[in-house]
């Protein structure tokens, strides 16, 4: 496969955009978390809004290639993303502190660190579907024209 072949696919794209706002997003939360200890919550969920500010607009033209207006898309985007960050989030944590109880750790850095990285793999694979299907479908942007 080429790498012009793997820019065809949107799953690709998906994942190069990813990674920028993967850098962005974590970044703020690694930052928040472990220098400014900013609590995981707040850590995350900011972090998140800043990956997904992000996201949004290089996934809408350039991964999905979607021509709708901004306003035919963003709360869908909003929508998804909040529910990303709370089935992803949530779950990581439940999984994270599961882990470290079963092998006593106390440290809640570890904790909260593995919470986020966990998190991150849940809510790329979620967001994806989401994004996809709901937000960027092509079959909703022909039915508004």
């Amino acid at each position: 496969m080429t790498n012009l072949t793997l820019f065809q696919n949107s799953f690709f794209r998906f994942l190069v955009v990813g990674v920028l706002n993967t850098i962005c997003g974590m970044s703020v939360m690694f930052l928040l978390f472990n220098t400014l200890g900013t609590n995981y919550w707040l850590s995350t969920f900011i972090g998140n809004s800043v990956g997904a500010t992000v996201s949004y607009f290089l996934n809408k033209r350039f991964t999905f290639k979607n021509n709708a207006s901004h306003g035919q898309t963003i709360w869908r985007f909003v929508f998804i993303i909040l529910i990303c960050y709370l089935l992803s989030y949530c779950l990581s944590y439940l999984i994270s502190h599961f882990l470290i109880s079963s092998l006593s750790i106390k440290n809640t850095e570890i904790l909260g660190n593995l919470s986020i990285l966990i998190g991150n793999i849940f809510y790329t694979l979620i967001n994806y579907v989401g994004q996809k299907f709901i937000v960027f479908s092509r079959k909703k942007e022909a039915q508004k024209v």
